[in-house]
C-alpha cells in the first residue's frame, strides 16, 4: 500500500512539474511563433499598401479588387517629372500703371522626362506582388480581406481602402487560451484588436495597426 501511495505521489509530482514547465514555455513558444507569422503578414500588408497608394496616385482612387491591383502593377507607369520655377512680366498690369516692369507672374512648371514601370519602382522587378494577397502562413489557404470605397468628410469625397486578416486565421493552430488573450491586447507594443490591418473604411488613414517594432528604421 505504501508503494502504491508513493507511486501515485510521483505521478502527481511529475504531472504538476509538467504543467509548471508548460505554463512557462507555452507562452514563450506561442509568442515566438506569433511574432514570426506577424512579420510575414505585415510584410504582405505593406506591399498591398504600396500598390494601393500607387493606384491612387495614378488613377485617383483605391481599388477593392486584388485582380485589378495586380493588373495595374503589371501595366501602369509612373511619370518621371522635373519641377521648374519661372516668372514673367504681367504686361496688362504694367501697361495699366504705365511702367515697363514691375508686376510678375510666378509659375511652377512640371516637365515630364519619361516613364518607369510601377512594377520596377515598387517591387524591384520581382513578382512577389502576384502572391501578396495570400495569407503567408503554412496550412492557411486564405486571402486578405480587401475593401475600397468613398468616405465623405466635410462635404468632400475621399477614396479609402482597408486590408485585414483576423488573428483567428493566423494563429488558429495555437493554444486557444493564449489566442483569446492575444485578441484582447491593448498595448503600445502589441498589435491591438482581433485583426491585423492597414487602412480604414471609417477614417482617412493608410497606416497599419502594428507597433513600430515591425517597421524598419527608414519606415519609422
Amino acid at each position: 500500500m505504501k508503494l502504491v501511495i508513493q507511486l501515485v505521489l510521483w505521478i502527481v509530482i511529475i504531472f504538476l512539474g509538467y504543467k509548471l514547465y508548460d505554463s512557462i514555455t507555452g507562452p514563450v513558444q506561442f509568442n515566438k511563433v506569433k511574432e514570426a507569422r506577424y512579420q510575414a503578414v505585415i510584410k504582405n500588408l505593406k506591399d498591398i499598401r504600396k500598390a494601393e497608394l500607387a493606384h491612387q496616385e495614378i488613377t485617383g482612387k483605391f481599388t477593392g479588387s486584388f485582380d485589378s491591383l495586380v493588373r495595374f502593377i503589371d501595366t501602369a507607369q509612373f511619370a518621371i517629372t522635373q519641377r521648374r520655377d519661372t516668372s514673367y512680366a504681367d504686361v496688362e498690369k504694367n501697361k495699366a500703371y504705365g511702367i515697363d516692369e514691375g508686376y510678375y507672374i510666378e509659375e511652377i512648371i512640371l516637365d515630364t522626362l519619361g516613364f518607369t514601370p510601377v512594377r520596377d519602382s515598387l517591387f524591384g522587378g520581382t513578382d512577389r506582388y502576384k502572391s501578396m494577397m495570400n495569407i503567408p502562413v503554412e496550412g492557411v489557404d486564405e486571402q486578405f480581406k480587401l475593401q475600397a470605397g468613398t468616405l465623405m468628410k466635410n462635404g468632400t469625397a475621399y477614396s479609402v481602402f482597408e486590408v485585414k486578416v483576423d488573428k483567428d486565421v493566423i494563429l488558429s493552430d495555437l493554444d486557444k487560451t493564449l489566442l483569446a488573450q492575444e485578441k484582447q491586447v491593448n498595448s503600445v507594443d502589441g498589435v491591438n484588436g482581433t485583426a491585423i490591418k492597414v487602412g480604414s473604411m471609417d477614417e482617412i488613414d493608410t497606416s497599419g495597426n502594428w507597433p513600430k517594432l515591425y517597421d524598419s528604421a527608414n519606415e519609422q
